[in-house]
């Protein structure tokens, strides 16, 4: 291993007892999470390794079909990364390795038989889905050392002491250790070490890349060969680093100044929209910080106390300070959760409290009570829920002042809260593009009490946690605009999920 690796220690896990084979062929970086060149500790890893071995770094990223909710939406978005990194890979001397698996083409065995003639492998550390088993099944199968990095956030997970229950306690966590952390960067232009490394073509005659056609003019033709969920199509939006960095950098020079009042009225549109691109890997937090840092011309010095505020510690625009509360606290409280195997997922794992209340009213006579299907199909008798439920099936996102509203009436709505649960995970997964992430579990168990506090007055359903209406918030919220986007007179879906 590098004896003065850049990427922290604390980034870094051996997951089998596998050697360094110095006679193999590459270090083999096995792409999975961080669907990307630039900003990836993983693949500075790899490249580290390479240099010490030197040897070339292999990039291999495979999709998969056979998870649970893969669909044409999930499926296009990481196809359009996939176009960005082969031309990534070729800027810097990389070679990439693109591979999708088809009902006639399984994925079965070639991990392995890239890594027989590999140095080591070097994995991203993703806390969630079905990424931490695959990666303990491989690691019986892989011949030689196999390594997951951490390149999720600004700190690495492992380096938290524990898990935290509230946001104020680990944004006091985050302040006292955040500058230090930005002194270390990944590599926003990776170089390539030791020229382009060569796949075995027994490999390639076996599973053969993905081409540039089938990414591209071919992309449709390919998803509908594919054994995955062909109803949930895909959306407008396109993935990959290049649309996210473009995308970032409009929100940095047009939207930061006004984020913190305007994200909160859907009217406006002033969300980054970068939920998507951070899920799949396509642009890192690294980067996002970074650019909001030098357009707000970040001095140290300014930085505050380590108390906990969430505005003035660091010094900048009010804007600014609530999109990095989001994405440092927030967003990296998540997988701090995930990363201590907290299962969002589970009913059993909300706060003693929460489960106590919901439990106590489980039995409450409901107003209103739906099937997932009339969920699904924005059937129910609110507008403003149903425009939320018809923006997550056309755009494969909820804009973040309804989402939790969202999940508050699916809450209410339900026969039990073990049910709502059920239902939220369901839809969300199913159609939003950045689901299946710690971020949006997060959210989901929200709604149900996690990261919160029992509220009053006690009400049915809820008992003591947080209540939320939809009269309140078309009251507090510019929403007239979104309703007419998303209402049920635009016409945007008849209903057949």
């Amino acid at each position: 291993m590098p004896a003065s690796s850049r990427v922290p220690s604390t980034r870094i896990a051996t997951l089998n007892d596998g050697p360094v084979e110095k006679s193999g062929r590459y270090v083999l970086y096995w792409m999975v999470a961080n669907r990307r060149i630039h900003d990836n500790f993983a693949l500075d890893y790899a490249l580290e390794l390479g240099r010490l071995l030197q040897r070339p770094v292999l990039v291999f990223e495979p999709l998969r079909h056979g998870y649970r909710w893969a669909s044409d939406r999930l499926h296009a978005f990481v196809l359009d990364g996939m176009v960005d990194n082969a031309a990534d890979c070729k800027r810097y001397g990389l070679r990439y390795y693109p591979f999708v698996e088809r009902a006639d083409v399984p994925g079965t065995g070639l991990l392995a038989a890239l890594a027989e003639h590999a140095c080591a492998v070097v994995t991203d550390d993703f806390p969630c889905g079905f990424i931490p088993r695959m990666q303990r099944a491989a690691a019986s199968r892989v011949p030689v050392s196999l390594i997951k990095v951490d390149s999720n956030g600004l700190l690495p997970m492992a380096a938290a002491p524990r898990v935290f229950k509230t946001a104020a306690s680990f944004r006091r966590h985050v302040q006292r250790s955040i500058v230090d952390a930005l002194l270390v960067q990944p590599n926003a232009r990776p170089k390539a070490a030791h020229g382009r490394a060569t796949i075995p073509a027994v490999v390639l005659e076996k599973w053969p890349a993905a081409t540039q056609k089938e990414l591209t003019s071919g992309r449709e033709k390919l998803l509908e060969s594919l054994p995955i969920d062909h109803d949930v199509v895909p959306v407008e939006l396109r993935g990959g680093a290049s649309a996210g960095g473009e995308l970032l950098t409009r929100f940095v020079t047009a939207r930061l100044q006004g984020y913190a009042e305007d994200r909160n009225h859907p009217d406006r549109d002033a969300t980054s929209g970068l939920s998507p691109y951070l899920h799949f890997g396509h642009v890192s937090a690294h980067r996002l910080v970074r650019e909001i840092l030098t357009r707000e011309e970040f001095d140290p010095q300014r930085v505050g106390a380590p108390r906990g505020q969430r505005e003035g510690f660091w010094g900048l625009s009010t804007g600014a300070e609530a999109v990095l509360d989001q994405v440092l606290v927030w967003r990296e409280l998540a997988f701090n959760a995930a990363h201590f195997g907290v299962a969002a997922e589970r009913f059993e794992q909300l706060p003693e409290w929460a489960r106590t209340t919901l439990t106590a009213h489980a039995a409450d006579p409901r107003t209103h009570v739906y099937t997932h299907k009339q969920f699904e199909q924005a059937q129910t008798h609110d507008p403003v829920w149903n425009a939320a439920q018809r923006q997550l099936v056309t755009e494969g996102i909820i804009h973040n002042a309804l989402r939790m509203l969202w999940g508050k009436k699916i809450l209410e709505w339900s026969p039990d809260p073990v049910t709502a649960l059920e239902t939220m995970i369901e839809l969300n997964n199913r159609w939003a593009l950045d689901g299946r992430d710690p971020n949006s579990y997060a959210g989901i168990a929200w709604v149900l009490g996690r990261y919160d506090r029992p509220w009053g007055p006690r009400r049915p359903v809820f008992g003591t946690v947080r209540f939320m209406s939809s009269a309140s918030t078309s009251r507090k919220r510019r929403i007239r605009e979104y309703l007419a986007r998303y209402g049920e007179q635009a016409g945007l879906f008849d209903g057949a999920a």
